[in-house]
């Protein structure tokens, strides 16, 4: 027999997993008190063991949520960068030497969707109004549709467009007078009207 210790009293058997008692050397209370001692042991091991396990997966989870953090604010930051550098890329209009405003150009699209502008105002699409990235909210546009020759005179009530490229984007009614809901997009020009 393997064993790991044995006494008069009692022997542990490692290969069978079990104890073995001489009973005409040892009393019920002694052998009583030692398998309630190795109980509470084994217990004991058996909760740490639990209680490790579940702080590394507490740990575990906390590294990945940190990462999926660091993820997503490096994101928010390439994608605000682009934004910053397209509007200042795209400016509608610029002052001569003279000091009066000249025309922009650039593409133009439309949009339909959406409850408030970013100037508090609610979003009609029946409305000849405009989303531009810097002109104060209420300068008037006339957006002229280089293909057709059609112009309309617009508001800036909202900021965009957010797509690069993009210059200014126009409700359905103006899209609809410039001659662009087929296609979505047009080449424009820009003028400050007030």
């Amino acid at each position: 027999m393997s064993s790991i210790g044995c006494t008069s009293t009692s022997c542990v058997d490692v290969r069978a997993g079990r104890i073995q008692f001489e009973a005409r050397s040892i009393t019920a209370a002694r052998a009583g008190k030692f398998v309630r001692l190795l109980a509470v042991t084994l217990g004991a091991a058996s909760l740490a063991a639990c209680a490790q396990s579940s702080v590394v997966t507490q740990k575990s989870e906390l590294r990945a949520s940190r990462q999926t953090s660091l993820d997503q604010n490096r994101t928010m930051s390439s994608m605000m960068k682009r934004r910053v550098a397209a509007v200042r890329r795209h400016t509608a209009s610029r002052k001569d030497a003279s000091g009066l405003k000249t025309a922009s150009r650039g593409t133009a699209s439309f949009y339909t969707e959406g409850t408030k502008t970013a100037s508090g105002e609610e979003f009609n699409t029946l409305e000849m109004t405009a989303a531009h990235p810097t002109l104060p909210f209420g300068t008037k546009l006339r957006v002229t549709n280089l293909a057709s020759g059609r112009s309309v005179t617009v508001r800036v009530n909202d900021r965009g467009p957010y797509v690069q490229g993009r210059i200014v984007d126009v409700s359905y009614s103006a899209a609809d007078a410039l001659g662009m809901v087929g296609k979505g997009v047009a080449k424009v020009k820009l003028d400050v009207v007030e």
